[in-house]
């Protein structure tokens, strides 16, 4: 496998394109069990009948782990979104059909979204009566099982040459409530600067899945729990207004 044309480059990882693969290469300290567990997520979700780019190999290259899977040629969402704002709305109904398409699918192999919620909490570094709340509000919340991106944005969406929409990074995928996934994507809007644009998705969500506004706003405070493990410093301030918002009995 040639690593010469880099198509994109995160925080502990680097991706290639060689070919028709696309090879996930992780950083030297990358925990070995998230990188299978990204693979594993991707085997589930692929036998779903979802369109996403298949899995062909984990293997280890110069002593890094790495994915690898078929690449797909075409431009994100987010490009076209960019591109043709006059589409804007046109490129948002699809994003939110994708995302209902995703939501109705189930695997029952994944990892529990509320699982992983409670120990993202766990991990936030809040005050206890803070924790406490958010464990107790995402106690009560109904127990689901439909498959969870945990990433659902433009930017995870590929639009192939021939027009099919390939939907990309299951490592956060899980099995859970549906509204918990779309009070991540409004999340996502609002830290990206575009709170417009997540009041707008969030009530063609809420349209389009006959969810109500309010369940879905009850997560939010969870999710942005689990967003503040990350640690990104510039996001804290934001994650923590909307983590205070909570109502205390």
């Amino acid at each position: 496998m040639k690593l010469e044309n880099i198509i994109a480059v995160r925080t502990d990882k680097t991706v290639y394109r060689d070919e028709d693969k696309a090879i996930k290469v992780f950083s030297n300290n990358y925990s070995k069990a998230n990188v299978l567990n990204e693979a594993l997520n991707q085997a589930r979700v692929e036998e779903t009948g979802l369109n996403i780019p298949k899995l062909l190999e984990v293997t280890k290259i110069e002593d890094k782990w790495a994915i690898v899977t078929e690449f797909i040629e075409g431009k994100t969402l987010e490009q076209h979104m960019k591109e043709n704002p006059h589409k804007y709305d046109e490129y948002l109904n699809l994003l939110v059909d994708i995302q209902l398409e995703v939501l109705s699918k189930k695997a029952e192999l994944l990892n529990k979204l509320k699982d992983k919620m409670h120990r993202k909490i766990s991990q936030t570094g809040l005050d206890a009566t803070t924790r406490y709340e958010l464990h107790t509000r995402l106690a009560s919340m109904p127990d689901h099982d439909k498959v969870c991106h945990g990433d659902f944005n433009p930017s995870n969406i590929i639009i192939s040459k021939g027009e099919t929409p390939y939907i990309l990074d299951w490592s956060h995928a899980t099995q859970g409530n549906a509204s918990a996934d779309a009070a991540r994507t409004y999340l996502l809007f609002w830290l990206a600067g575009e709170t417009d644009k997540a009041e707008k998705y969030l009530n063609l969500f809420c349209k389009k899945s006959d969810t109500a506004k309010q369940y879905v706003q009850k997560w939010i405070s969870i999710v942005a729990a689990s967003q503040l493990v990350k640690g990104k410093e510039a996001e804290r301030e934001l994650l923590l207004r909307w983590i205070d918002v909570v109502d205390y009995e």
